[in-house]
C-alpha cells in the first residue's frame, strides 16, 4: 500500500526563530523520519512575495531557508525539497483555480483581515466600522486576499492526502477543500480533498511581549535559530516576567512565565509540572539562567550543522528537488489541463 503524501511549505521572510523550529521545521523533520509518508517540503517563495520583499533580501533568504531545512535534519533521500517559484505549475494551477473561488469568500478569511492590519501597522481598535475595514482592504495586495488559492495549488498538485498544520490554519486547508471539491463537481473527479494533520505544538510568544506571537516583525522579542549563545543570554535575561515571583505555568494570570516554561519544557522535553517542582523556591533569575542554558545546547547541534553546509550542496539539493517536484506537478496540470478544455 502507498504511503499517503504530505506537503507543507515555509515563506523565505527573514531568519526563522524558534517559533518556526517547534511549530513547523521540528515536526517535519519527525514527520519525515517516521518513514509513515511521501514528504514534500518547499520554500514557499510566491507567497513570501505578498509582503513585499526587498529583492535582495529575497535572494539571499531562499538558500538561507533551504540551510535552515538541511540542518534541522531535512533529508533530500527521504523528502523531496524544493523551490515552490521554481515549479511553474503551481501558479498555472492558480490561475485555473482563481475563477472558482468567490472574492467575498476570501475577505472572511480571518488571516487576510489579520494580515491587512498587520501590513498598514494598524491596530484592532482603529478598525470602528465596516467602512473602516473596506477602505483598509482597499489599501491592500490582492496576492494578501488570493493566498489560499495559490495555497490550495501548492497542496493538490501532489495529490496531497494530508497537511501538517496548527489550529490557527484550518480555515485556510477548509477553504482549500471547498474549491477541491468545486473543481471536482464541475469537471469530474481530479483531485484528493486534502486533510488536517492536526499539530499539539507550542504556541510561542515574544519575549517582550507575552501579548503578541514570537514574531520575525519584532526581532527583540525573538530566539532567531543563529543567535549566538551571547544574544541568547541576553535576550533571555531582558525577557518580561510578571509580578510575584512564583515559577508557575499559568497562562491567564502569569502569561510571560508561563511562555519562558513553555520553552523550556520543548526544549528540554521537561513537563510543566517538573518544571514548576525544579524551581520552586527559585527566583526568576535562576530560572532564566538556567532557561538560557536550554536553549544554547538545544540549538547547538542545528547551528554546527548549518556551519558545515557548503553553498554549492544546498543549491543542488534545491536544484534536484524541485527538478522531481515540477515532474510531478506537471503531469497532474496536463490532466487538468485537459479537463478543462486547454489543451488540443
Amino acid at each position: 500500500m502507498a504511503k499517503p503524501t504530505l506537503i507543507s511549505g515555509i515563506q523565505p521572510t527573514g531568519r526563522l526563530h524558534l517559533g518556526n523550529y517547534l511549530g513547523a521545521l521540528k515536526n517535519f523533520v519527525e514527520l519525515q523520519n517516521s518513514g509513515k509518508y511521501n514528504c514534500y517540503f518547499f520554500i514557499a517563495d510566491l507567497h513570501a512575495l505578498t509582503e513585499n520583499p526587498n529583492p535582495k533580501d529575497l535572494q539571499s533568504n531562499i538558500p538561507n531557508l533551504g540551510a535552515d531545512f538541511l540542518a534541522a535534519g531535512l533529508n533530500p533521500k527521504k523528502s523531496i525539497i524544493f523551490v515552490q517559484s521554481k515549479v511553474p505549475a503551481h501558479y498555472e494551477l492558480y490561475q485555473v483555480l482563481s475563477p472558482l473561488m468567490p472574492v467575498s469568500e476570501l475577505m472572511r478569511m480571518t488571516a487576510f483581515k489579520e494580515k491587512v492590519l498587520q501590513t498598514l501597522k494598524l491596530k484592532e481598535g482603529q478598525i470602528s466600522s465596516k467602512e473602516d475595514f473596506e477602505k483598509a482592504v482597499e489599501e491592500s495586495n490582492f496576492g494578501l486576499a488570493a493566498y489560499p488559492v495559490l495555497m490550495t495549488a501548492d497542496i493538490i498538485l501532489y495529490n496531497a492526502k494530508l497537511v501538517p498544520v496548527g489550529h490557527d490554519q484550518l480555515q485556510h486547508l477548509e477553504l482549500a477543500r471547498t474549491l477541491v471539491r468545486k473543481f471536482n463537481n464541475k469537471f469530474g473527479e481530479t483531485f484528493i480533498e486534502p486533510q488536517p494533520l492536526l499539530t499539539n505544538v507550542p504556541r510561542l510568544m515574544s519575549l517582550d511581549d507575552a501579548t503578541k506571537k514570537m514574531s520575525k516583525s519584532r526581532p527583540a522579542g525573538c530566539l532567531f535559530l543563529d543567535d549566538s549563545p551571547d544574544e541568547i543570554r541576553e535576550k533571555i535575561k531582558r525577557a518580561v516576567t510578571d509580578s510575584g515571583k512564583e515559577i508557575k505555568y499559568d497562562l491567564e494570570n502569569k502569561p510571560a512565565i508561563s511562555n519562558l516554561m513553555l520553552i523550556y519544557s520543548a526544549l528540554s522535553e521537561k513537563s510543566l509540572k517538573e518544571i514548576e517542582s525544579k524551581f520552586k523556591n527559585k527566583t526568576y533569575s535562576e530560572f532564566k539562567s538556567e532557561l538560557a542554558e536550554v536553549v544554547i545546547n538545544a540549538l547547538a547541534p542545528f547551528q554546527e550543522a548549518k556551519r558545515k553546509l557548503k553553498p554549492a550542496a544546498v543549491k543542488k539539493v534545491l536544484v534536484d528537488g524541485s527538478k522531481k517536484a515540477s515532474a510531478v506537478a506537471s503531469k497532474k496540470l496536463e490532466e487538468v489541463k485537459k479537463k478543462i478544455g486547454l489543451l488540443i
